[in-house]
């Protein structure tokens, strides 16, 4: 004999809602499924204009050689080399553009223990109180008292592509990677900007662990 556990009315309007708002729009039209863009973001640096004269000499302006997927941002030609405590090393580290406000260095785990560092999970930007480390560059060094960090992993969306998945802005939504090493990665924060495409930022850590080389399928849902 098998029993059927009785659900009230509230949790199935509640259910078709969900299921509905994941298809309509807010006019009651279809919705195309937004492209999903999965990036693995490798190491990299982030500078102000005073440090890029100060590694790269004076008056020198980054110069683009790659663009990224979310519009204004590029790989520069530029890099420089890391220096941990103990004289680790980390050499040809690229540098990204446009600059900054404040310097910042994003490195996976492995990244970090190769350099000799304990670094925190932080979102971009947010180096209060996180560890430093010395750049060199062909004209010059600078010493970073802090700003390296491991990047949480996050998602950039516009608004309606925040809609469509039913989050706004600091939420948190998980990614499923169907790929030979499947798996889910929980907790990515939402970061919502009217001028930003939909693309998930990873690090080489996670990236190789899911072998997003070969994944056939990506997507995001809520927890």
């Amino acid at each position: 004999m098998s029993t059927a556990t009785a659900i009230d009315r509230a949790t199935v309007e509640r259910i078709v809602r969900q299921m509905v708002q994941a298809h309509l729009g807010r006019n009651g039209t279809a919705v195309q499924k937004p492209k999903l863009v999965v990036s693995i973001s490798a190491r990299h640096v982030h500078l102000t204009d005073e440090h890029v004269e100060k590694l790269f000499g004076p008056g020198h302006k980054l110069t683009p050689e790659k663009p990224l997927y979310q519009d204004g941002f590029y790989a520069a030609k530029e890099t420089v080399m890391l220096i941990g405590p103990r004289r680790r090393m980390l050499p040809n580290v690229r540098v990204l553009g446009p600059t900054r406000p404040h310097s910042q260095v994003e490195l996976a785990f492995t990244d970090a223990i190769s350099l000799g560092l304990d670094i925190p999970v932080r979102l971009s930007g947010d180096i209060e109180g996180t560890p430093g480390c010395v750049l060199v560059g062909p004209a010059g060094a600078v010493e970073l008292e802090q700003g390296v960090i491991r990047a949480m992993r996050h998602v950039h969306m516009n608004p309606r592509e925040a809609d469509y998945y039913g989050v706004k802005h600091g939420d948190l939504i998980n990614l499923r990677v169907e790929s030979p090493c499947p798996g889910v990665l929980e907790g990515l924060v939402v970061r919502v900007d009217e001028n930003s495409k939909l693309e998930v930022h990873v690090d080489t850590d996670e990236g190789n662990a899911l072998d997003l080389e070969h994944a056939t399928r990506c997507e995001l849902f809520k927890p």
